[in-house]
């Protein structure tokens, strides 16, 4: 099995491994074309994007700046906003539904360590950076969403369809459909007619 195998299969896998760290730079530099395009440069914005993510549906959007690890592990539905200064760690899979609204500074996170020191780093050869063990799990949000301000999304999150989650909320286990949910850590307050 491939580092990048493991990666997606939730595995302890090795982050340093040359196919994974290629497509990092890749994504990287990807970015970097994004954030720096001319805000009206539509054309060269689609180009880029589609590089850059897993899939787009239609008539999404994001506004620079706009950080990731690998790009092609994030899959947007149709009429997806997301606004500037968003972080998506997509070392798993993010799926984000139809219609969702995600807000500035929002972190997306699918990579977590073991919480052993030992199991992190393991024995290191000396030569290079160490870059430490690393696990994942996927986001999925659902459609028509609103993931307010500053809000954090921990790995293995899945939040429902019809959720509004508050700004600066740290989502750490999943939310159900039809809800309303905030705070640190995030939880459901009422639900959402």
């Amino acid at each position: 099995m491939t580092e990048r195998e493991k990666m997606l299969a939730g595995e302890l896998y090795d982050c340093g491994d040359a196919e994974l760290m290629r497509r990092w730079h890749e994504a990287k530099d990807l970015a970097r074309e994004y954030n720096n395009l001319a805000s009206a440069d539509l054309e060269g914005r689609e180009r880029v994007l589609a590089r850059l993510l897993g899939s787009r549906g239609a008539h999404s959007w994001i506004t620079a700046p706009f950080y990731v690890d690998y790009g092609e592990n994030i899959h947007l539905g149709d009429h997806c906003e997301i606004n500037m200064n968003c972080t998506f760690l997509d070392c798993n899979r993010i799926e984000i539904g139809d219609h969702a609204l995600i807000a500035p500074n929002v972190q997306i996170y699918t990579a977590f360590h073991p919480t052993n020191a030992a199991d992190r780093f393991g024995e290191s050869s000396g030569e290079g950076f160490a870059f430490c063990k690393t696990l994942t799990a996927p986001v999925v949000i659902g459609k028509n969403v609103w993931i307010g301000g500053g809000a954090m999304i921990l790995p293995g999150v899945t939040i429902g369809d019809n959720v509004v989650i508050g700004a600066g909320s740290v989502v750490t286990h999943s939310i159900p459909s039809n809800t309303v949910a905030f705070g640190n850590p995030c939880c459901v307050v009422r639900a959402n007619r």
